[in-house]
């Protein structure tokens, strides 16, 4: 076979070889096309097409002015693919790089970022998470500059992530009460007790995956559009937020304490103003790390004595000006002793004055003599008071007081001695604010409130309204008692310290001690809890402060100050709180002396007697007297049953009667005529009230 012959033969074979390859592609084509065709199809279509969730926006949280206090804020989380940057890009800036993201999140070396990602270069890493810190918007820009990264998605292989992350513009400010929710969707406070409004409905949507690995959204009639969340529209003050916690922290600060917790609540409505949990960080710092308030059971102490006043007051026929003997401060019960704070006792005193000095033996006597052989009696007044069961508060996670018993394990002789001076049980500080401010609240009982109103933009979608636990306490006679016995504790007994010139607190001290291992140990628990104004109160608050150290360990000197503090905030703050001034009134020089007002007998005899010409245009039995010209016209006074009258220009003793005719307790100071009055003329008498007067 000559030459030609073979290179012939050779293309012939090569050409029939092409021929039989190209029939196959053709035929494995047509097979793919025909034959396996819808399978394919749907193959590409699961790689090119999917469907994505479209994360629902959450929702705010707003102050009751309208503050942000919780906002959903876009950050980033900083990513890698190690296999996009060219090798000439990569080995020019990975050092660099390195450099800054050292610098910029100041957790590794230089050294350990460029051997990161020089690893991830070598095993072709697609992504890789280069810091788990995210990242908000500016520093994207900035970063979006650096080596490597300035090449962007797809030349550089820099991932810029989004996340939505909640943010509270007010720092720390409530923080435990604003809560939070985790990716595992636990958490705590309103962030979380309120998640399935704030958190929305996520959608789907349908992406199409383009070029460089980018999905873009493809309209779909089967598209689901993402509900974003409700907002919450909270009770919260966030000036009123501050004073709170800003006292709190100082007092925990100056005591070196371990716990401390205040709310301050509106007492007509429930609101509840600033609420602050704090907790020593171990380093002289404090802060939020569990809501104590709504969340924590303690023994209530001392504060617990009004459960006891309430008990007695409504089922024995006891006064408060019966004496009771509580000798040295000492007496036993049932092997146990019960003592005083005070050294050497208080002797023998009225009951009214044994609340004030916060007698615990005068408590345990008086609740073991009346109530000793039927203990279930007293319990029945907790359970009535609404102090054995949670409150119902807005907040998941409200614990079930622990009262014991007669009858149960654990109940012993003792156990109601015990529980008369606050020991034995335990129950929140919210119960033991809801109780006093339904002193100050007439007698209603009424559940504290969190959340005010659930909104999307301005459409309110829910309102909360005050909600009544129990209609009245007790008895008017009673409660009448009860707001005096509190009063005269910041007037005359422990929580004098705190008693003001310029507007009237009522309330109760506590000081208990904390049980460990079974024993009671020299740590304390010590607070206060009461309202103000007294005489028409529209604030009530409570403060508790655990295990202060130093020479001061009592409520009084702890508990009350942190109280008086936030008072006399609120009451600078609150113009409404302040009672009108009179100007000063001046007899006119060679006139007449000042004639104002009294019985219409008594004005003409001193006008007579005087020698001042004085016209009566009635003849009521009460006055008030108008100069005209060098003469006095006395006009009727209007005196009401159940109004409060204007006693201005009084006589102490005509006050007092007229005051007392019409239904109000009357407190005064100074000497001379009535210059001031703590009740406004012509306001409804509510039952209990106390009218202060000022004399001069």
């Amino acid at each position: 076979m000559n030459i030609r012959t073979s290179i012939l033969l050779r293309v012939r074979i090569a050409f029939i070889l092409a021929v039989l390859f190209s029939l196959a592609v053709i035929g494995k084509i047509a097979h793919i096309q025909f034959a396996e065709g819808k399978k394919w199809a749907e193959m590409g279509e699961r790689i090119s097409f999917d469907y994505k969730v479209v994360k629902a926006t959450r929702g705010n949280i707003y102050s009751d002015n309208g503050s942000l206090l919780a906002t959903s804020l876009p950050f980033y989380r900083v990513a890698f693919d190690a296999t996009i940057p060219s090798e000439k890009l990569f080995n020019s800036g990975v050092d660099s790089l390195a450099e800054r993201l050292s610098r910029f999140f100041g957790d590794k070396s230089k050294r350990e970022y460029a051997r990161m990602l020089r690893d991830a270069r070598a095993a072709k890493r697609q992504y890789i998470v280069l810091n788990k810190k995210r990242i908000d918007y500016q520093d994207k820009k900035v970063m979006s500059t650096w080596p490597i990264f300035r090449e962007g998605r797809l030349g550089g292989g820099v991932i810029f992530e989004k996340v939505d992350v909640r943010y509270n513009p007010f720092n720390k400010l409530s923080r435990r009460t604003i809560g939070f929710v985790n990716e595992n969707d636990k958490g705590a406070g309103l962030e979380y007790s309120f998640n399935e409004e704030l958190s929305g409905r996520d959608g789907y949507a349908y992406y199409q995956k383009i070029s460089g690995g980018v999905w873009k959204p493809v309209f779909d009639a089967n598209n689901v559009r993402a509900i974003n969340g409700l907002d919450l529209v909270t009770t919260l003050d966030v000036n009123l937020q501050d004073v709170a916690e800003t006292a709190l922290y100082k007092a925990m600060e100056r005591h070196n304490a371990d716990d401390g917790l205040v709310v301050v609540m509106e007492v007509n409505t429930g609101h509840i103003k600033a609420i602050s949990n704090l907790s020593s960080n171990g380093r002289g710092g404090f802060y939020e790390k569990f809501n104590y308030a709504a969340g924590g059971l303690f023994e209530p102490g001392s504060t617990f004595k009004l459960v006891t006043m309430i008990a007695l007051l409504e089922d024995t026929n006891i006064e408060l000006t019966d004496s009771i003997d509580t000798g040295n401060g000492e007496a036993a019960f049932y092997n146990h002793r019960v003592r005083d704070h005070e050294e050497g006792g208080l002797g023998k005193v009225t009951i009214q004055g044994a609340f004030e000095h916060s007698s615990n033996v005068a408590m345990a006597k008086l609740a073991d003599k009346h109530f000793g052989l039927h203990p279930q009696r007293f319990i029945d007044h907790i359970d009535r008071l609404h102090l054995s069961k949670p409150l119902g508060i807005q907040i998941d996670g409200e614990p079930t007081p622990k009262i014991k018993r007669p009858g149960q394990k654990g109940w012993s002789g003792i156990s109601l001695p015990w529980m008369a001076y606050g020991y034995g049980l335990e129950i929140t500080p919210l119960h033991t604010l809801a109780l006093y401010n339904a002193v100050a609240n007439n007698g209603k009982m009424i559940k504290p409130i969190l959340v005010k109103a659930i909104r999307q933009a301005d459409d309110t979608k829910k309102t909360f309204e005050t909600e009544v636990l129990n209609g009245k306490i007790c008895s008017d006679k009673t409660l009448a008692k009860l707001r005096l016995m509190l009063e005269g504790v910041v007037e005359n007994g422990t929580a004098k310290n705190i008693s003001d010139s310029h507007y009237r607190i009522a309330g109760k001290t506590g000081t208990a001690q904390i049980l460990e291992n079974g024993r009671y140990t020299r740590k304390y628990i010590t607070s206060f809890v009461g309202y103000f104004p007294a005489h028409d109160p529209k604030y009530s608050a409570i403060v508790l402060i655990r295990n202060p150290r130093g020479w001061q360990q009592y409520g009084s000197s702890v508990a009350a100050p942190v109280f008086k503090e936030i008072a006399d905030n609120i009451y600078a703050r609150d113009i409404s709180l302040h009672q009108p001034m009179d100007g000063p009134k001046y007899a006119e020089t060679g006139v007449f002396p000042v004639i104002r007002a009294g019985r219409q007998q008594d004005l003409v005899m001193l006008c007579n007697t005087l020698g001042v010409s004085n016209h009566p245009e009635t003849d009521s039995e009460w006055v008030r007297s108008v100069r005209n010209g060098n003469s006095v016209d006395l006009r009727k006074q209007e005196i009401r049953k159940g109004i409060v009258p204007d006693v201005s220009g009084m006589t102490l003793r005509d006050a007092l009667y007229v005051l007392e005719q019409v239904g109000l307790q009357v407190s005064f100071q100074g000497v001379g005529r009535v210059e001031r009055q703590s009740l406004p003329p012509g306001r409804k008498i509510r039952n209990g009230d106390r009218v202060y007067l000022t004399l001069g």
